[in-house]
């Protein structure tokens, strides 16, 4: 049986001020009238049940996940007492979901704000993924997007050669996963062809993660392990006194790059990982000169302008920049720095 692991304890730095500490970017409306997290499980769900899917997220979120999530049972909002990576937080969702659900034997991780247009190519490659699975339940299957234009923003995986497929689904064994490249490198890997991005989105056998914990990551495994024979209702207690004891790192660090037996299916799904307000603006309406406006805007030969504000606002010959008000702070960035935003956000702490 499948299940879907949506992980939703991130900060969205690179959206503030809109995305806050208080409200992160998971919980707000970036492309349309639904919030990010809620998009993802309404996605999911359309292929595995909710009672089957189940949420990691830290204390502070809890509510907010509730009030998004409102098919969601309680019991599977997983909840971190502090932030330790990927990794733990993977490894403390499979020890609860197998205690919680013996019958689950797969698990698909989801970011929980990355944007997919294409919903019914998603759902065909998740179900082929999940029969490829059961037949090879010792491998790691994970979602490669193929690239469209060269992007700087997002790790890659460099696919080797083909070995399996099914429903006419090719699958390719990872060469390596590679870091978010330069520009110049963006445009080699662009044309070169055999490099995909790097979703974040795996498929794999619960029991074979965790073995790979055990192999890897011991510390981390130790300390999670009592909860396959913890009572439902100690469940917070055991987590709150033994997650301090894992090792906080990656995923990809702990597990991905020590183990062999990891495939990638190249996908075409209308991805988008909506890490910054550059994609933002890929994927909102432009006036004729190509703004972006969230606001009473009257604009005076202005150009490639975001704005987003409580209050009408006249552009007066101003060019690319990024404008966010909100109840606490205004923003104004050139979008072509726009990566020293999170640097700027720590101004004010």
């Amino acid at each position: 049986m499948l299940c879907a692991l949506i992980m939703a304890g991130g900060k969205g730095t690179r959206f503030w001020p809109l995305s806050t500490d208080e409200l992160p970017k998971q919980f707000l409306c970036l492309t349309g009238e639904k919030a990010m997290i809620q998009e993802t499980f309404d996605r999911i769900t359309s292929v595995i049940p909710p009672e089957n899917v189940f949420v990691c997220t830290s204390r502070q979120y809890v509510n907010l996940v509730k009030e998004h999530l409102s098919l969601l049972p309680n019991q599977n909002i997983i909840i971190e007492p502090e932030a330790r990576n990927t990794a733990p937080c993977i490894a403390l969702s499979a020890f609860a979901i197998l205690r919680l659900n013996p019958n689950i034997t797969s698990m698909i991780v989801l970011p929980s704000d990355h944007l997919i247009t294409q919903q019914d190519e998603f759902c065909n490659i998740i179900v082929n993924g999940n029969r490829l699975l059961q037949k090879f339940p010792d491998h790691i299957f994970t979602l490669g997007i193929q690239p469209d234009r060269a992007e700087t923003g997002y790790g890659y995986i460099k696919q080797g050669e083909e070995v399996i497929g099914i429903n006419n689904q090719a699958v390719f064994k990872v060469e390596k996963f590679v870091e978010k490249p330069n520009r110049a490198v963006a445009e080699e890997y662009l044309q070169e062809g055999s490099y995909l991005w790097n979703s974040g989105m795996f498929i794999w056998n619960i029991n074979h993660i965790l073995s790979l914990m055990e192999a890897f990551q011991p510390t981390t495994y130790q300390a999670l392990m009592g909860l396959l024979s913890c009572e439902i209702d100690e469940f917070q207690n055991f987590i709150d006194e033994n997650y301090h004891l894992t090792e906080a790192t990656s995923v990809d660090y702990a597990i991905l790059e020590k183990t062999s037996d990891i495939y990638v299916i190249p996908s075409q799904f209308g991805w988008d990982d909506l890490g910054n307000w550059s994609s933002f603006e890929r994927y909102n309406d432009k006036d004729i000169n190509g703004n972006v406006l969230k606001s009473v805007t009257q604009s005076l030969n202005s150009t490639g302008n975001i704005v987003i504000t409580k209050k009408p606002i006249v552009l007066n010959d101003i060019n690319d920049l990024i404008i966010v008000e909100t109840e606490d702070y205004i923003l104004i960035s050139s979008k072509k720095d726009e990566q020293n935003i999170r640097k700027a956000k720590g101004v004010f702490k």
